[in-house]
């Protein structure tokens, strides 16, 4: 084992070799974290449904990804669920081994709601079992010098209160949210100083309401495959009662935990850089429409208390106002915004529109499109949507700086797919140089913005484990870590890994004052 570990980082600091010195202006970028300013965190991430398996024991209760995966199993590309995943529920301690051996600073996850309080509410009683799991983890997570971010709603509603009053479509949700973050924060809270309140408000709306391709496979039959759903109006209902829950729970913290525990909290954003298709003023307009659609909806009411206007003009009576008390609980509630950034698109005005057929997927009147005059936006990885256009994480988060005041960011998920290719061996599919150069160039223009000011604060790569990606099941696999489906779960460090790990430890290979003089 420890002659294929030094043959493997033989081979990474082959591939470091190789890769050119990249400038971005006139400012030479490294690869090392000692460029970075001073507490900057470096950490990875996964989500309870896609890595930790035991799904069906120990006293958890459903959730809408286990309906979902049983009932529109024909949505999964490989028809696989999580039920097992990488079986992180008993493997923990292994994984969090091999967090320490990498050097992580910190380690994201998401507590399943239904775990805990598997009826969704306190009133429907506690799981003890549940709740131990994750004590567990924090405490071995710190006995390792990680700190632990925890997300408390990853896309897993407890499919009790789903059947009940349909989950987030409703406000009711609202008090169940709050009551379910006020028991994690007693409980975990005096020694995890990170949360995220909600992961990618917008990707729930558009792939579980809109498109109706996620759980719980909600959509208009205009619109997919789906027997119930409105997509003109439910992704907007279900968007504005996650940014409600997530203001009711800062709140409740800042007033109750956040002097003594002395956490920070935020709400996570999925975002695509938009790049305009042509240099003309449709298409500039179409990218700033493109980017309220997606980053706004949820950014723009936690900044100024209210959606961007192009939403409000174009969507009209469909999307929901906040009324004055909950702008007031909604603006400025939070600590830092977690931004998910993997790729771009190519923005132009939409040519047609139907007024019909509403849909939000349709509402912004703008085409999105990966590639121009026959060339694509860039290298497509594994999954057909992610285009690698690293100078896109550089753009967004001077966009943010820009647009909202320069709030302070964690980038939150960040990495590329490779394809789950059975024929390959292992040590092939460990050979991973595409991720490697991916997270470099990302990093490389993540340091450029921290350069012109942006207030980031961690970047996290996504993810820790290759694990079930959501409607891609098993198909592609975005781990820096390799599991092994096929011979029980066996994790290996890829090269990315491996890379990562000299990344973090490596000191004072290009001096950081050249790099913070300017």
């Amino acid at each position: 084992m420890a002659i294929k570990c030094a043959l493997a980082s033989i081979l990474v600091h082959l591939v470091l070799a190789s890769l050119p010195t990249y400038t971005i202006g006139s400012r030479l970028l490294p690869h090392n974290r000692s460029s970075f300013p001073p507490g900057f965190i470096f950490g990875a991430g996964s989500s309870a449904y896609q890595s930790e398996g035991a799904a069906l024991i120990d006293g958890r209760g459903p959730s809408i990804w286990d309906t979902f995966v049983r009932e529109q199993s024909e949505k999964i590309k490989d028809r696989s669920t999580g039920d097992v995943a990488d079986d992180f529920y008993h493997r923990y301690k292994e994984d969090i081994k091999l967090m320490k051996k990498i050097g992580l600073d910190s380690f994201r996850f998401s507590i399943s709601w239904s775990r805990i309080l598997p009826n969704g509410k306190i009133s429907g009683g506690v799981n003890q079992k549940g709740v131990d799991f994750y004590n567990f983890i924090v405490d071995e997570l710190i006995s390792n010098g990680i700190q632990p971010l925890v997300t408390l709603f990853h896309w897993d509603v407890p499919q009790a209160i789903e059947d009940e009053y349909g989950g987030f479509l409703s406000s009711e949700i609202v008090d169940d949210y709050r009551n379910y973050a006020d028991f994690c924060f007693k409980e975990f809270g005096d020694r995890v100083k990170y949360w995220v309140t909600i992961n990618e408000p917008d990707i729930v709306g558009l792939k579980g309401y809109a498109s109706g391709i996620n759980a719980p496979g909600r959509c208009s039959s205009y619109i997919g495959n789906c027997t119930v759903g409105n997509s003109a109006t439910e992704p907007y209902m279900v968007v504005h009662n996650m940014i409600l829950s997530h203001a009711a729970a800062v709140k409740l913290y800042r007033e109750k935990y956040q002097a003594s525990q002395k956490g920070k909290l935020g709400i996570t954003v999925s975002v695509r850089w938009m790049v305009p298709k042509y240099p003309t003023v449709s298409c500039r307009k179409a990218a700033s429409t493109a980017l309220d659609f997606s980053f706004g909806w949820v950014v723009h009411p936690l900044v100024y208390g209210e959606y961007p206007e192009s939403m409000r003009d174009l969507v009209g009576t469909r999307l929901p106002n906040f009324t004055e008390e909950e702008t007031e609980m909604v603006k400025g509630y939070f600590d830092f915004v977690g931004i998910n950034y993997y790729t771009a698109r190519y923005a132009e005005e939409a040519t047609s529109y139907s007024s019909i057929y509403l849909s939000y997927t349709t509402d912004s009147r703008v085409n999105l499109t990966t590639e121009k005059n026959g060339i694509p936006i860039g290298p497509q990885a594994a999954p057909s949507w992610l285009y690698v256009y690293p100078k896109g994480i550089r753009e967004i988060l001077l966009y943010t700086k820009s647009k909202y005041n320069n709030i302070p960011i964690i980038v939150t998920e960040n990495g590329m797919a490779d394809p789950n290719n059975s024929s390959i061996s292992i040590n092939d599919a460990l050979n991973d140089n595409l991720r490697i150069k991916y997270h470099f160039l990302h990093l490389s223009y993540l340091l450029e913005a921290i350069k012109d000011g942006v207030d980031v604060r961690g970047y996290y790569v996504w993810s820790f484990l290759d694990d079930f990606e959501w409607e891609l099941g098993y198909t592609v696999r975005f781990g820096i870590n390799f599991v092994d489906y096929e011979n029980g779960l066996k994790r290996y460090y890829k090269h990315s890994a491996l890379w990562f790990k000299d990344f973090l430890q490596m000191e004072n290979v290009t001096s950081s004052s050249l790099l913070y003089s300017q």
